[in-house]
């Protein structure tokens, strides 16, 4: 489990996030909804631990976080931001090697390679496995990335769960990809997994989502499942635009009446 207790994080006297609590499961995709400004990334950042709260506490499995053993932690947590940086050449397989970073000292094991292997083959990335990194286009680098996360916590832990942070994961993908990568995301959760995504899609989240926590001004708003967090009352009351709530085979629309 992931909780989050009574956090806060301030920039000077301005807080961006208030009194947050909240429990994290395995087995369930949670996404984080809200404008601009909301607090989204800075609640993923506590929850990746890139930032530290200034009020409150952070538990991966049960645990009090260790802040100055953050490295300990990467075996079975793994973040993927909106844009990683690489300078330098690497080949795509290279880079997906580099989720396996936390399990070897020296040089790979086989099973670090073939959990590449493995991963890559997931991913369709097999026909630019040797493609300089750098040669990609954004959405095609972002896949590579989405890869090599998930090798790094391929396997979970002997006790607990692994945990897949993604932030604002598919703002560089077109539609296409954006409904693919949430299929594998879904395709990766199972009942050692927990998976907590930053998601500006309203729609998106609303069906791909187990449970959605909608903040609003560094509040949590409204958390729960996806329809009754974003009712278009809500939606109203936290966007101030009026929306409809469609329904479509099995699959439900936020449409803007405005």
């Amino acid at each position: 489990m992931v909780e989050i207790k009574n956090a806060g994080y301030a920039v000077g006297k301005k807080w961006l996030l208030e009194n947050i609590s909240y429990q994290f499961f395995p087995g369930k995709c949670y996404m984080i909804c809200g404008p601009n400004g909301a607090g989204k990334s800075t609640l993923m950042k506590l929850l990746s631990l890139l930032s530290i709260p200034d009020v409150g506490e952070v538990f991966y499995n049960n645990t009090k976080i260790n802040y100055t053993n953050k490295e300990g932690y990467s075996k079975y947590r793994a973040v993927l931001s909106q844009q990683v940086d690489i300078s330098f050449p690497m080949e795509v397989e290279e880079v997906v090697m580099m989720g396996r970073y936390p399990h070897f000292k020296i040089k790979p094991s086989k099973e670090d390679i073939e959990i590449c292997d493995e991963v890559i083959e997931l991913q369709n990335l097999q026909s630019f496995r040797k493609r300089n990194f750098l040669t990609l286009s954004g959405g095609e680098r972002q896949r590579v990335q989405f890869a090599r996360v998930l090798s790094q916590i391929w396997k979970a832990p002997e006790q607990g769960s692994r945990i897949l942070l993604l932030d604002e994961p598919i703002s560089s993908l077109d539609i296409k990809y954006q409904f693919d990568f949430l299929k594998h995301v879904q395709q990766f959760l199972n009942e050692r997994t927990i998976i907590i995504a930053v998601l500006h899609d309203l729609n998106l989240a609303l069906n791909y989502a187990d449970e959605i926590l909608l903040l609003n001004k560094g509040k949590l708003f409204s958390s729960g499942k996806p329809g009754d967090v974003l009712s278009p009352e809500n939606i109203n009351a936290v966007f101030q635009l009026e929306f409809k709530l469609h329904q479509f085979n099995d699959m439900q629309f936020l449409w803007s009446v405005v």
